[in-house]
């Protein structure tokens, strides 16, 4: 299949693709479990509660068993109490990972990089470079290319790109063994360089 090409100065041209990668039918069940087991495998799992061991309370009992009209309590550590213990607590061990298959996980992504395409969300580029790590330079070719919001998936990312993209709102930088789904899906515009076309079948086809 064919893409749109662009060079720097914004003209277009037509370019091959891999169909494995770029005209795969949307498969939006699999999208959605690559992108929920992405997002939790990335959780800490360090967030912690107390029990009502743990909390910090008193013994004594609030008030007399009988004759108050109120429910009888023992100590102020129920978890049924304003600042109790909790009854079933987040330990800061537990683990929120989720497994997903090699070939799953290719299937969804090239599922992702298809709908893109579709879409008309991905774009083909010559090559992106700058001369000087100067987020100035960077700035005015996204404006050429009208991008806004975008993830840039370059062959390699020198330091001249890498700190000259950092300081650009709502523009991320990566080398094609770093794209993830999240970002493909978050990013309004997914542009590609002729390079990365290669690893991205070579990873995903």
């Amino acid at each position: 299949m064919e893409l749109e090409l662009l060079n720097e100065q914004g003209q277009a041209s037509k370019f091959e693709v891999p169909e494995t990668v770029f005209g795969r039918a949307y498969n939006e069940d699999l999208i959605h479990q690559i992108v929920v087991a992405y997002r939790a495998n990335a959780r800490q799992g360090t967030r912690a509660q107390k029990d009502r061991e743990q909390v910090h309370h008193s013994t004594k009992k609030p008030f007399k068993q009988k004759g108050t009209g109120r429910a009888r309590a023992g100590m102020t550590s129920s978890p049924l109490w304003r600042g109790g213990g909790r009854a079933f607590p987040n330990s800061p061990d537990e683990n929120f990972t989720q497994k997903i298959n090699k070939k799953m996980y290719r299937a969804g992504m090239a599922s992702i990089f298809s709908q893109l395409a579709r879409e008309g969300r991905l774009v083909v580029v010559d090559s992106l470079t700058v001369d000087s790590p100067k987020t100035k330079a960077l700035a005015a070719k996204f404006k050429a290319l009208n991008l806004e919001s975008v993830l840039v998936i370059a062959e390699e990312v020198d330091e001249n790109l890498y700190l000259a993209s950092r300081n650009l709102t709502n523009v991320l930088v990566v080398e094609p063994r770093y794209a993830d789904p999240v970002s493909l899906v978050h990013f309004k515009k997914v542009v590609v360089t002729k390079g990365a076309i290669d690893k991205l079948k070579e990873m995903f086809a």
